[in-house]
């Protein structure tokens, strides 16, 4: 092979690999964000019903289909313009190797001892709570807005902003690396339809902010005590405090060291073979 076919072979690998990574973001935002995937199921449902008319030669349906596919692009673009921005932000906003990246063990440690003792004082008497942790995805829109503190995180510091008569105590904590950036945040609420109607405000804010970016964000019910988690668009009701700090110290782990764990995990399972 020529030194010119190899070099046509590699830009061809390459831009190969640059569409996949893009596929792959979309992908990766559009399955966190509730209306984009109903969006992308009523495309899918479309084509389904186009191909059924082909099949069985419905006139009919096939010309509304057409018109549909020929004004439908511009249609939704007008219609779920925030939801494609929101979409397209998120892309924008990822890093690639993460922002909790540089948090040492001994710092990550500290870390889920402190959010885990205060989660277990407010679980004790009962204080609502909302902890959000940032990831790979920036939630600067939702800081910027906020009271900042820039300050280390403590159970102390973290039962006194959510201590019932704090005037912060209805927000949101945002915590960026080992630092608790803000107090105060407010969140968008999911509308995902079939979230339990009996969940407030706070499970529905943590489970919005779950299904907008990759962030972790914490809950302690004001009325039951009961501790939950949103991460990735899932909200996990009533966790022990053990499934809870384990649940923790994986979400906190930078994506280097996952990789090298699961790494590990399948060389370990060649060698039982």
């Amino acid at each position: 092979m020529s030194l010119q076919g190899l070099w046509a072979l590699i830009t061809k690998i390459f831009d190969v690999c640059i569409v996949w990574l893009l596929v792959y973001y979309i992908l990766k935002n559009i399955k966190n964000n509730v209306k984009m995937v109903l969006i992308v199921k009523g495309i899918i449902l479309l084509f389904i019903i186009e191909l059924i008319s082909k099949v069985f030669n419905l006139y009919t349906v096939g010309i509304i289909l057409e018109y549909i596919f020929e004004w439908g692009p511009l249609a939704i673009i007008i219609i779920f313009q925030p939801e494609i921005r929101s979409v397209l932000e998120s892309i924008g906003r990822t890093q690639l190797l993460g922002r909790h990246k540089a948090l040492t063990v001994d710092e990550r440690e500290k870390m889920v001892c402190e959010i885990m003792e205060a989660v277990e004082s407010l679980k004790k008497t009962k204080t609502g709570a909302l902890i959000v942790i940032e990831r790979d995805v920036s939630i600067q829109e939702y800081i910027d807005p906020a009271i900042k503190l820039y300050a280390d995180i403590t159970s102390q510091l973290l039962c006194n902003i959510f201590f019932k008569n704090s005037p912060l105590h209805d927000g949101g904590v945002i915590i960026q690396g080992n630092r608790i950036t803000c107090a105060g945040s407010v969140f968008k609420t999911s509308m995902d339809p079939n979230v339990n109607k009996k969940l407030g405000t706070r499970h529905r804010a943590a489970l919005g902010i779950a299904e907008e970016s990759d962030a972790m964000a914490l809950v302690v019910s004001e009325e039951t005590g009961k501790i939950s988690m949103a991460v990735d668009g899932d909200l996990e009701y009533n966790l022990t405090l053990e499934e809870f700090r384990l649940k923790l110290m994986e979400g906190l782990k930078p994506r280097a060291e996952v990789f090298y764990e699961a790494d590990k995990e399948m060389d370990s399972d060649e060698l039982d073979e």
